[in-house]
């Protein structure tokens, strides 16, 4: 299986299963199918933008794309491309969308992966911790990259004027990518991150959940990273080292250099964050 067959087969998180009958009258494009995915969700962090209510549970935990489904239609039956009201949509992460869309290529047979990195375009730092979803386009003979999350509201607010369903190389760097900035002093560690939580320890983190969204495990014990120790936050040279290795065979992966059995064999060992151990 070539490294682009292998995303074009949905996996345990994509998979629509009873709902796929949901896609029927969907849009063909990928840029189409991505503003029909940025009508279906709201971020948590910008429920209130949409009136959603401050007292409203905000569920952070990423559902499988079946769930999401279901709850979409628990919230309105009817075709996912109708207009909703904002309490009409469910509530997600970045993540989510990145999923919903990641499906829906595939169940158009275009091959799609889920990945995890670091936007330029969000008012939380340099750099904020992100999710999107990449496509491969046979005329382009390229990755893709799209960032579903991005409906009207956000580019208003964010004035972003680039294309969302093609995102510039500047506007979204792959967590490999970001580690080696870091590396190499370009841009100082502690510009990447979420919220407080920045530096090499963050990097590490989403380098090990990108690795591990190539194999199609984009939900791993590496979520957690909130539970992380002060121990485990520091990174010694052998642990650096460690990552830089490990980003050279993902970036040997994205140039066709490496098959997926190769990253596989590494994801199999790097199921447990260091905190866990």
């Amino acid at each position: 299986m070539s490294n682009t067959e292998f995303y074009t087969d949905q996996d345990s998180l994509t998979n629509p299963g009873a709902f796929a009958g949901l896609y029927n009258d969907l849009p063909t494009s990928p840029a189409e199918l991505r503003d029909v995915v940025s009508r279906l969700i709201i971020h948590v962090a910008w429920a209130t933008r949409y009136g959603i209510s401050q007292g409203f549970p905000l569920v952070r935990d990423t559902l499988p794309v079946a769930d999401r489904l279901k709850l979409s239609q628990t919230l309105m039956v009817g075709s996912l491309v109708a207009e909703r009201t904002a309490d009409k949509l469910s509530l997600g992460t970045c993540r989510d969308y990145a999923l919903v869309l990641c499906s829906m290529l595939r169940h158009r047979s275009i091959p799609a992966r889920v990945r995890c990195g670091f936007a330029t375009y969000f008012t939380g730092g340099p750099y904020e911790d992100h999710w999107i979803c990449e496509y491969w386009s046979a005329d382009a003979a390229r990755w893709i990259r799209a960032d579903a999350q991005l409906d009207q509201l956000h580019r208003d607010q964010l004035a972003i004027e680039f294309d969302c369903g093609d995102l510039p190389n500047d506007t979204f760097l792959l967590s490999w990518q970001a580690w080696r900035l870091a590396r190499s002093g370009l841009v100082a560690p502690a510009a990447f991150g979420h919220g407080d939580a920045k530096g090499l320890w963050f990097l590490r983190v989403n380098v090990y959940r990108d690795l591990l969204a190539l194999t199609n495990q984009c939900i791993s014990a590496w979520d957690t990273w909130r539970n992380s120790t002060v121990l485990s936050k520091v990174l010694n040279r052998a642990a650096c080292t460690a990552v830089d290795e490990l980003v050279e065979v993902i970036e040997a992966f994205e140039d066709g250099s490496n098959k997926i059995a190769a990253l596989k064999a590494i994801a199999s060992k790097s199921q447990v964050p260091p905190w866990h151990s």
